[in-house]
Parts: C-alpha cells; structure tokens; sequence
C-alpha cells in the first residue's frame, strides 16, 4: 500500500463529500473478506490500514484458555505469557499474519470499495438534492422515450415522465427542451428514481410564480387550480392590498403573462377569477367567462344552483361540461346551472328575499337589480333604476 492513497483519499472527501474514515473503515472491512477469501483462512481477523506510514498489516485475534480446542481461533495461557507475560484467560492475543503478497489483492481490494463508495455516496447526494425540490418546477431536457415512459435529462439525474403524466395534446422529441413538475423522488438499488409530470396543477402554480413578480412575493395568492392539461384551466387568485388587481396582475400587459405560461403548456386555455370568501360570488366568478344573475348557496350540502340568462347557458355549461365541471373542482362546491326560463317555471327564481339571505352579496345584489323582484312594492322610478343597474352588471 503506497501513502498516495492518502492523498487519493482526501481528495474525494474534498470532492465528493465522502468521509475519510467512512472509506478507510470500509477498506478495512473489505480487506478482512479478501483475506478469508483469498488465502482460506477462517480465523478472526484485524486489518490495521496506516495510511500517514502507507503500512498494511494483518492481525489474526485468538482468545487466551487454558486448554485449546481450536488453534486457529484460541491460543494457551502459557503460549500467551510466551508473547506477553500480562496476558490473563479471555484476553485477546493478536498476532500478525501479513501474507507476502497481500499487496496486490489489498490494492484491488481497496480500489474497488472506493469506487463503490463514491458511487454511493454520488447517488446520496443525488437524491438528497431532488428530495428537497419535490414539487418544485425544473428544465429538462427530452432524451428517450419508449411506449410506456418518457425520460428527461434533468443533468445529474434522468428523470421518468409516464404517459398519464404527459399533456396529451402534446408531442415530442428528443432533445426537446421542456419544464417539469418533480411529484417524487424514491430511493433504488439503481440509485434516486425522479418522477415528473406535465399535468400535474402544482406545474401551473409554479409557472405562476416564475412568470408573476406579485405571486413570488407573496402580493398575490393563488387560493385555487383546476386543470384539465392541454386543454383548459381555472385559477383563482386573492390579494390583501386594494391597490393591486390580483386578476390584472397574472393577466399583464395585453394578456403577455398569462400567454407566455399558455405558450409553454402546448395552448392551454386559462382563466383567471378572483376568489372571494362569499361562496356565492367565488361560484359565480368561477363561471367566468358566462355571466351569471343569481345563486343560492346549501351550505349543509356544500351545493349551489346558479342562474344564468337563457343565451348563456351554453357558455356556463361549456363544451362538454367542461366549464361547469373546472368550476366546481376549483370551488369545491358542487354547481347545478339553470337557465332563467327553467329557474322561473320551478318557481326557484325571483325568490323571497329573507333575512339568511343577508350574507350572500349576489343576493343583495339580485333584489337591487332584478326589476321583477317584489314587483308589487316597487315604484316606477326605482324599478327603472333596478333595470339600469341589471343592465351595467350584464355589462
């Protein structure tokens, strides 16, 4: 054993963060198996490495008895005191064993455990960096596919992308560059295995973040997604601050910002509402882009019925239900759309106004605006008022 492996040593605790004594302790170990296995010898082994002297030694341990049953694992008192007078019974006698030629079974010996140790240690601090970015966006790059995955280069790591996790409006190639949402990080025998996915609504939130100063710094809230990926998305977004429009803020100039993240998920249609603690408004805003007349809230089973003008109820319903269903994931309130001519021939619109109604701001709202509202008790000049403020709210 030459002092080099010193050196070699600790430049890889400087490298790669391994520790030296993790490694020597580890050679040692594997040069005690060597020694078994190379030279048949089956007795209790030391392997003392020095690696300052570049020494090497090898020390067979015998329990000191009084009579020996077997010489290769114990030794006499009397050979004992033969070494060293102080031994006593159940001491433990070391002797040197060194083979000639141990060197160069020690040398391949140790190469191999360092080399499986940095390897280790590699996949330690792989996985000990994506861990950490578990639900964080990255750039990878498309590297192969097959017909169940798609794997991305994220640099240290290839990263696995399954079919159900890829926007399937989307195609692609390798050497293609695309943003990815890490769902989990795993420990294998073949080291960290790195999920990522491309539907995931935690991807749209993040690309938020990266793409909206105002929601980095904590300005503005995202509440709320709903994502049906390569399609269509809801996000509802709230802010503290009366200067600032949440909804302006994530569309920007001309729609730039909302575009860009639209761009980057092959197309996607976003909307943008703003999100209120009133469920009755959060549900209405939530039907955007339809416009919506009135909607009462059951608390008890967290459901609404909303009522939209005869010509919007297409539009509420959306193609294949599409808007009505992102609606309700991203509220959490289940939504039953009625068009004002159905609501009227239930007989559940215009309703009596009632003091539980004093909470719901759109019912407030309905008893100002809707000119057939109580039109008995209503007077001419207010109910032409009511049918101007209808008016600038279907505006």
């Amino acid at each position: 054993m030459s002092s080099d492996l010193l050196d070699a040593l600790t430049a890889l605790e400087k490298q790669k963060g391994i520790s030296r004594d993790v490694l020597v302790e580890a050679i040692e170990a594997a040069l005690v198996t060597a020694y078994k296995r190379n030279f048949n010898q089956a007795q209790n082994v030391r392997v003392d490495l020095n690696l300052a002297k570049g020494t090497m030694k090898v020390y067979a341990r015998k329990d000191v008895v009084e009579e020996v049953e077997d010489d290769r694992l114990q030794i006499s008192l009397e050979d004992a005191h033969k070494i060293n007078p102080a031994y006593e019974l159940e001491d433990v006698v070391e002797e040197e064993v060194t083979p000639r030629d141990f060197g160069r079974v020690a040398a391949q010996t140790a190469k191999q455990v360092v080399t499986q140790r940095v390897r280790e240690a590699e996949r330690g601090i792989i996985y000990e960096e994506y861990v950490d970015r578990e639900d964080d966006i990255v750039n990878g790059i498309v590297e192969r596919l097959d017909a169940r995955n798609l794997y991305v280069g994220l640099g240290k790591v290839e990263a696995v992308l399954p079919v159900g996790e890829q926007i399937p409006t989307e195609t692609y190639q390798p050497h293609d560059r695309i943003k990815v949402y890490i769902t989990k990080v795993e420990r294998t025998s073949r080291g960290p295995q790195v999920f990522v996915s491309r539907t995931h609504p935690g991807l749209l939130r993040r690309l938020f973040e990266l793409e909206v100063p105002e929601i980095f710094e904590g300005i503005v809230d995202i509440k709320s997604i709903a994502r049906e990926a390569g399609d269509r998305s809801k996000i509802s977004v709230h802010t503290n601050n009366e200067e600032v429009d949440p909804v302006g803020s994530c569309v920007g100039a001309r729609g730039a910002r909302v575009q860009s993240i639209s761009n980057e998920l092959n197309g996607e249609k976003i909307d943008i509402v703003e999100w209120s603690e009133d469920p009755a408004i959060f549900v209405a805003n939530a039907l955007s882009p339809s416009k919506v007349i009135d909607v009462q809230v059951n608390e008890e089973e967290r459901s609404t019925m909303v009522v939209v003008p005869d010509y919007q109820l297409s539009l509420a319903i959306g193609k294949r239900g599409q808007n009505a269903r992102l609606a309700a994931k991203m509220t959490g309130w289940k939504i039953d759309i009625k068009s004002e001519t159905d609501a009227r021939e239930l007989g559940v619109y215009p309703r009596a106004f009632t003091e539980s109604d004093e909470n719901s701001q759109l019912d407030e709202d309905a008893n100002e605006i809707d000119p057939y509202f109580v039109e008995d008790e209503v007077t001419e000049d207010v109910e032409t008022e009511a049918i101007d403020l209808y008016t600038d709210n279907e505006n």
